[in-house]
């Protein structure tokens, strides 16, 4: 472990060993532990009183490095002595260089790192690169901090690496508004539309057989949907021409161990639905709970002979209805700009990326990183070249090794 006191100027990196008294007044007093993996008890500890993001949570951490097996960094940020900030990061990597992100690569969205809430409106720029030069300091390996796909607030908390320089993600993120309940929703949203097609959806089930709404309560109910789901995203991705990213037995092992984990919770921060038809299931969410906010991580469809009938979007109007009744105040699609989502959501999210170069070949992997999200964001702000992508990916399917990528709509 490593106990700093730094300053960064994004720049150069100079370590330093000055006593608070030495910095700026509003860096007195601040202080900087660095650990490895063997930190995660403290951060656990931390994450008791602290705001963070589901992705941030030591459940997601810890289940993420047992599985993985990847290499973990913690950085607490504390002030006279108390925590105020916490960045639980893996490394990884990329042909020649090493990157800290937010564990669970790809995977990770709308990310917000541990902090007390009452630090939180005294954070600034230059409290956040006291702990990133501690950070280079402990791991001069380490070519660059890359946080990618983070939230612009948190429940109207601004996130505190906003004042830092960073860039919008390619991505954007979509969310509806639950305010005044479900009827409320629905009158903003095509009710009348979406509740006659949901009852057409009904008369379709049960002309097949039976059907009804799970939510897994138990290890083997766990495990039913993620096969159903592992299974269902394999055949998408490998339709879509695209790498994919939950193919990886240990990144299985993980999902199987984060939601499993969850369900000691009187409330599970992560919770799995599915939707039956016939005995079989037709269509998979897994879902956060974050504060207010209900969140869609990821979803899939059977693709049979019920595909034609919309399994996901019954399932979703199920899942946005019971987020209105159990009071939620938003119900998140997480990142992605789908017609599915279009269907409900009325909020954009543009989330934003830092990346923190802290050696020279970290400094030119970062402007490749930002060149790259420049040279995404404007294909897919252009409906006809996104479209026109799309295509040849799928096209190539079987003629030569997908890209790799992190959605199936990126």
């Amino acid at each position: 472990m490593v106990d700093a006191t730094a300053s960064f100027d994004g720049n150069r990196l100079a370590a330093s060993e000055a006593s608070p008294r030495a910095l700026p007044d509003n860096q007195a007093g601040l202080s900087v532990a660095v650990a490895g993996s063997t930190a995660l008890a403290s951060y656990t500890e931390f994450c008791g009183s602290a705001l963070f993001a589901p992705a941030q949570s030591a459940t997601w951490i810890r289940n993420w490095a047992n599985e993985v097996h990847t290499d973990i960094v913690v950085a607490t940020l504390s002030s006279e002595g108390a925590p105020v900030l916490a960045l639980a990061l893996e490394i990884a990597r990329l042909g020649p260089f090493s990157v800290a992100r937010f564990t669970g690569g790809r995977h990770a969205n709308g990310n917000f790192a541990a902090a007390a809430p009452h630090w939180l409106p005294r954070a600034d720029a230059s409290a956040i690169r006291t702990m990133v030069t501690a950070i280079a300091k402990a791991r001069p390996d380490i070519d660059l901090i890359a946080l990618e796909r983070l939230l612009p607030d948190l429940d109207g908390v601004a996130n505190p690496f906003a004042a830092l320089p960073g860039f919008p993600s390619p991505n954007l993120s979509l969310a509806v508004d639950l305010d005044g309940g479900f009827d409320a929703l629905l009158s903003r949203a095509s009710g009348k539309r979406k509740r006659k097609k949901h009852r057409s959806q009904t008369r379709k089930f049960e002309a097949v057989g039976s059907h009804r709404r799970i939510e897994a309560k138990t290890v083997q109910e766990v495990n039913r949907l993620l096969d159903a789901f592992f299974e269902m995203k394999e055949f998408r991705f490998r339709k879509m021409g695209i790498a994919n990213v939950f193919g990886e037995p240990e990144v299985r092992a993980f999902f199987r161990a984060l939601f499993s984990e969850a369900l000691a919770g009187q409330t599970p921060s992560f919770v799995l639905h599915g939707l039956e038809v016939a005995g079989k299931l037709r269509a998979v969410t897994g879902s956060s709970r974050s504060g207010k906010r209900l969140i869609c991580e990821f979803g899939a469809i059977a693709e049979d002979d019920l595909a034609h009938s919309s399994p996901g979007d019954f399932l979703f109007f199920d899942n946005i209805q019971e987020a209105c009744e159990t009071g939620f105040g938003l119900y998140d699609f997480s990142v992605g700009d789908e017609p599915y989502k279009r269907l409900w959501c009325d909020i954009e999210t543009r989330h934003f990326e830092v990346l923190m170069p802290l050696t020279l070949k970290g400094r030119a992997l970062a402007i490749v990183m930002r060149q790259g999200a420049r040279a995404k964001a404007f294909v897919k702000n252009s409906p006809l070249i996104w479209k026109l992508t799309k295509m040849l990916r799928r096209k190539a399917v079987g003629k030569a090794a997908p890209a790799a990528t992190g959605d199936d709509d990126s």
